[in-house]
């Protein structure tokens, strides 16, 4: 059995890990890779391929393969974490930057998300995430005012649920969420550093009180080199 492919895989693998090859290096063309290794063109995809499913390159149209970031942030996808508990977990130098803090009447999509009627009046909370002084995640909340009646700036830069936690005395008890990988947007493109990404993977959360209302919808679009989302199951056997 030919196995070359899984040889060629191990040792740019190995490159990477490294720091042979860094994070945004361009990788050799597949060209230069089947000269550097004897091989064809097909043992060099096949190669490539794994890697690509490991996480190790991204594959760009028309540019190449680009080296990912390995050490990527770990983010909880069973918990229900804030941003500021998030940057305090994993040692980071971290920010926020509130873009739009507007209190909205809704419109057809975000009555769906909030199961509400027009008439129910909404928060409206664009904000930017920093880590190592890069915009990598856009949050988008809707947040229903009759249990957060007011908000400000400087909240909504700090912490929303320290703020309703600790000041309102209302209890976060669960989401649901989703996640998906989707094409960038021009929202996305706006908002964050997406260097030659033109992916995000967004996280929508549907987040409840402790007497099961449902008070937040939120869309987390996070850039796909930096992130690692995790989760912990226990078989229950059917």
């Amino acid at each position: 059995m030919n196995n070359k492919y899984l040889t060629i895989y191990n040792d740019l693998a190995e490159k990477i890990k490294t720091g042979y090859y860094k994070a945004n290096d361009l990788l050799p063309s597949e060209s230069k890779l089947m000269k550097d290794y004897n091989v064809s063109r097909d043992t060099i995809r096949k190669s490539l391929n794994i890697l690509t499913q490991e996480g190790y390159i991204q594959k760009a149209q028309g540019k190449g393969s680009f080296v990912l970031d390995i050490n990527r942030f770990t983010f909880p996808v069973s918990g229900v974490v804030s941003f500021k508990e998030l940057g305090k977990q994993l040692g980071k130098t971290f920010s926020t930057d509130v873009k739009i803090l507007q209190c909205i009447s809704p419109d057809k999509n975000v009555c769906n998300y909030l199961n509400i009627n027009k008439n129910q009046k909404v928060w409206k909370i664009f904000r930017t995430r920093k880590i190592d002084e890069e915009n990598i995640i856009l949050d988008k909340d809707y947040i229903l005012q009759k249990f957060v009646s007011d908000l400000t700036f400087h909240i909504c830069q700090n912490s929303i649920y320290e703020y309703i936690e600790d000041t309102l005395h209302l209890k976060i008890a669960y989401a649901k969420k989703q996640i998906t990988v989707e094409k960038s947007t021009e929202e996305d493109k706006k908002y964050l550093d997406l260097k030659e990404y033109d992916m995000v993977v967004v996280v929508r959360s549907y987040t409840y009180l402790e007497d099961t209302s449902l008070f937040q919808y939120t869309e987390s679009r996070h850039r796909p080199d930096k992130f690692v989302f995790v989760d912990f199951a226990r078989r229950n056997k059917l």
